[in-house]
């Protein structure tokens, strides 16, 4: 990170994850979080974060479960050697790859990205459509949220490129952009489960959290929602167990 961008040392996950971050713009939320948190991994599987930022999800699944091997994958140089210093800081060993995910397959090969290598992916792309979005004057802010219409497929396609047959996808993304994600998964993908994310019990979803088996033939499955607020616009508890890492989603057990 350059030296005229400021930087702020925060401790996420309960305090269980420390994390140097921009002080502005781009920074750790409920939605890395969550992510992590409805990530499935068993210790030894290969778990690749696309899109990782500084690493928020993907080093919050090696928190909860040792022994993986873990890559991170950032498009920005400053971000990913954030994300380094960060796995370090935290005593987890992880590869950080700094890749563009629309390159080919020659190009993650020669970044130890081989086909058919990873057992879960998890990733939380761009999902802010430029069509609707203001653009951010912070560039790196706008790169991290906002979309173009082929996002989305790109990183799913790079997605069912690099797992394993049998290998788990989870993702989070807009609520509202649901049909843009059935899509996407349409090609390669099945056994599908959904959980909307609420910010408040009696309100449409904000999120929907995706998860998805590369070959998978199981009969897509909607879960019961989660809110971040009650129904009296309290944090929910269940929820602030999830964000300071003493609890989990369900899928992360399946």
């Amino acid at each position: 990170m350059p030296d005229a961008v400021a930087t702020t040392d925060d401790r996420v996950l309960g305090g269980k994850l420390l994390l140097r971050q921009p002080a502005s713009g781009h920074r750790a939320g409920h939605d890395a979080i969550l992510l992590a948190a409805a990530t499935s991994a068993s210790p030894g599987q290969r778990v690749v974060d696309f899109g990782a930022g500084v690493g928020t999800a993907g080093l919050a699944v090696a928190k909860r479960v040792p022994g993986l091997s873990l890559a991170l994958i950032e498009i920005n140089p400053d971000f990913a050697g954030l994300a380094r210093h960060n796995a370090e800081a935290n005593g987890i060993a992880a590869e950080v790859v700094t890749l563009d995910l629309a390159s080919n397959a020659e190009t993650f090969a020669a970044a130890g990205l081989l086909p058919d290598s990873a057992d879960v992916i998890l990733m939380n792309p761009p999902f802010n459509d430029s069509a609707r979005h203001r653009a951010s004057p912070d560039k790196t802010r706008e790169i991290a949220h906002v979309a173009t219409e082929e996002t989305l497929a790109t990183w799913v396609h790079a997605a069912r490129r690099l797992l394993k047959s049998g290998g788990v996808l989870t993702m989070i993304w807009r609520a509202d952009g649901i049909a843009d994600v059935l899509k996407a998964l349409d090609r390669g993908f099945g056994s599908l489960a959904l959980m909307p994310v609420h910010g408040d019990a009696l309100a449409p979803a904000i999120r929907i959290l995706v998860r998805a088996v590369k070959g998978g033939r199981a009969p897509a499955a909607i879960h019961p929602g989660i809110a971040l607020r009650d129904a009296k616009g309290a944090p929910d508890d269940y929820i602030q167990e999830i964000l300071a890492g003493r609890a989990a989603l369900p899928w992360s057990e399946l």
